[in-house]
């Protein structure tokens, strides 16, 4: 009744493949450094380095400091300035989201299939649960049959009581 185990063929997939990563992304020099612009542009750090810009700017054309004394409010060319990065920075980010995608749309369909061999080996092990209870109430059945005989069997060896 002992029946051979047979991995899910996903168990062997997963231990070739190992983790899937943005690194493993094949998408060249350009996808790279989009990506690595990316992570570092979506990044609190270069949130607070753009509003530090902005103030300082604004702070030292108001003061009148002597390269930005001609930057006076509204402060047209720091506007300009800021234009300028976000036309640069809209079509990187794009690229470098794109690519971040991919790896987690990969990452998404390996857990996925992880998930799916585990439902299925838990479906397996509930068959097994099923069996193994069905033979242990057969068990305890020919326990009590035997039992039942073991008693019969004193009752006839001790004979009658006189």
């Amino acid at each position: 009744m002992t029946e051979a185990h047979v991995p899910h063929p996903h168990i062997a997939r997963r231990k070739t493949q190992g983790v899937v990563t943005t690194a493993d992304e094949h998408v060249g020099f350009n996808g790279w450094l989009a990506a690595g612009i990316t992570k570092g542009f979506g990044s609190m750090w270069a949130f607070y380095v753009l509003v530090f810009w902005m103030f300082a700017w604004m702070f030292l054309a108001s003061v009148g400091v002597s390269i930005f004394r001609f930057d006076k409010y509204p402060f047209t060319f720091l506007l300009f300035l800021s234009n300028l990065v976000q036309l640069w920075a809209l079509p990187v980010l794009a690229v470098g989201q794109q690519v971040l995608s991919r790896a987690s749309d990969r990452r998404a369909l390996q857990t996925y299939q992880d998930t799916e061999a585990v439902l299925e080996l838990t479906d397996q092990l509930h068959g097994l649960i099923k069996a193994n209870n069905k033979l242990t109430d057969e068990i305890h059945g020919l326990i009590e049959v035997n039992n039942g005989l073991t008693a019969e069997i004193h009752r006839v060896v001790a004979g009658p009581k006189i």
